[in-house]
Order: structure tokens, then sequence, then C-alpha cells
């Protein structure tokens, strides 16, 4: 029987989740495995990895097997680094407080590259808000502009409207004080006409 270290898939519709278990390759993907050693969350970033590494370590020295994917997650949190430090001490290439020397300095590296990843990420979230932000600054600045244009041109048309209306309100009056006029100079001059026949 091949024992395989593999994933077995959790989580509902595109939210996946893994139980990372040792499992005979014979059964089913998500069906009876031997033990399970951790856990694999691809879905945040950077992934989140729970794994016993004295459980996995033990498997791998056994003779277990592991996928592409459970393969990268090993070397990823150093379990295969662990293993070939292991198999040189045995061959007695170096001691073992040489081996784990090696594996600390190797630990010191990768928590290193993390954090850089996590700060890099952080940074690149703060900036596309940041952008973001800014963006909005000009959409709003550019609408407040367009308002205020617009509202200018209402109230220069409103003022037009009023002068209009004053204007022609002051011509009315005018218009009906020159009728008035004509109606007054007309009797005057009616009246030497009739006095002329009387003569």
């Amino acid at each position: 029987m091949a024992v395989k270290i593999r994933l077995a898939r959790k989580g509902r519709k595109k939210v996946a989740f893994y139980h990372i278990v040792v499992a005979d390759s014979r059964s089913p993907r998500d069906g009876r495995y031997i033990e399970k050693i951790g856990t694999y969350n691809p879905v945040t970033n950077p992934a989140t990895i729970e794994l016993d590494f004295g459980k996995a370590l033990g498997w791998l020295q056994n003779g277990a097997l592991p996928t592409d994917t459970c393969r990268a997650i090993l070397s990823y949190k150093g379990v295969l680094m662990k293993k070939h430090l292991l198999e040189g001490v045995k061959k007695g290439a170096f001691d073992e407080a040489e081996a784990n020397r090696r594996f600390d300095e190797w630990v010191k590296q990768n928590e290193a590259k993390i954090e850089a990843k996590k700060s890099g990420l952080e940074k690149s979230h703060e900036d596309s808000v940041a952008d973001r932000l800014k963006q909005e600054k000009k959409v709003n600045e550019a609408r407040a502009a367009k308002l205020a244009k617009k509202k200018a041109e209402l109230d220069a048309k409103l003022v037009a409207d009023i002068r209009e209306a004053a204007s022609g309100e002051e011509a009315a009056p005018a218009e009906e004080a020159a009728p008035a006029e004509e109606a007054s100079q007309e009797p005057a001059a009616e009246t030497p006409a009739e006095e002329n026949p009387q003569a």
C-alpha cells in the first residue's frame, strides 16, 4: 500500500479549504484517511498553513509520498529541509548541532521573506486605498465644479429674466401714458373747429 500526504478538499463552492492528510493512495480524495496533520487555506494572502511539523516529518521519514502541492507546502514550512539535514547527520556529513544551526538560519531567512511579502501587501493595499481616495476626490471636485457652473448659469438666467420683466413693466406705463396724451390733444383740436361754424 502506497501512503500519500495529500489534500482533502473542504469548504463551500469557490471558497476552498483543505485538510492536509496522510491517506492510502487508493482511497477517494475526500474519503477515509489515516491521519490529519494540518490545514491549508489558499483564499488568504499569503496562504494560511497550519501543520504538525513533527508528524509530517515522521511520515516523510517513514516513506510517505507527498503530492506536488503538499510537497510545496512542506517545503514552505521547512519539513523537507529538516528531513534533508537529518539525512546528512545520518550519513555523517555534519553533526546534529550543525544541522540545527543551519535549520534555524533557514527559518530566519524564510520568516524574513514572509514578513517582507506581508509588508509589501500591506503597503500596496494602502497605496491602492490612497489612489482610490485621490480619484474619488477628483471626481467629487469635477462634480462640484459642474454643479457650481450650472448654478451660475441658472442665476444669470434668473437675473436676466428679472431685468427683462422689470424693463417690460417700465415700458408698459409709458405706452399707456401716450394714448392718454393723444386723447387730451384731440378735443383741443376739435374745439376751434366747433367755434368756427358759430362765427
